[in-house]
Parts: C-alpha cells; sequence; structure tokens
C-alpha cells in the first residue's frame, strides 16, 4: 500500500506542478482533498469488511451450535 501512495503522491505533485498557473490552483487543491478523502474511504472500508467478516463468522458459529 505503501507504494500506491508514493505513486499517487508522485503524479498528483506532477500535476500540480503543471497547473501551476493561478487559475488552475483551486481545482488541484479540490483534486487534493478528494484524493486524501477517498483514500480513508478506502482504508476504511477495509477496517469494515473485516468487522463484518468476523461477525458472519461468529454468526455462522452460534447458528451451527443452536442447530447441532
Amino acid at each position: 500500500m505503501g507504494t500506491e501512495l508514493l505513486g499517487l503522491y508522485v503524479r498528483i505533485q506532477a500535476l500540480a506542478q503543471a497547473l501551476k498557473q493561478e487559475n488552475g490552483q483551486d481545482l488541484v487543491e479540490y483534486a487534493l482533498v478528494i484524493a486524501v478523502v477517498c483514500l480513508g474511504i478506502i482504508s476504511g472500508m477495509n477496517t469494515l469488511a473485516n468487522g463484518i467478516n468476523t461477525a458472519m463468522a461468529s454468526l455462522s458459529g452460534n447458528i451451527n451450535t443452536a442447530v447441532a
């Protein structure tokens, strides 16, 4: 994941250098904010998926115990 973040950072920096004009400054800032929000959502989804997987495994075990 570290290399993916580094690659994203390098691409964003290259975009920021290409759009160094005053007109595109707001666009670059919004793109950076969106990128950070997306990274937060992606990392949160991994945690959420693990929590759901654990809950379903526990539920499955409880059902198997009750049926047997």
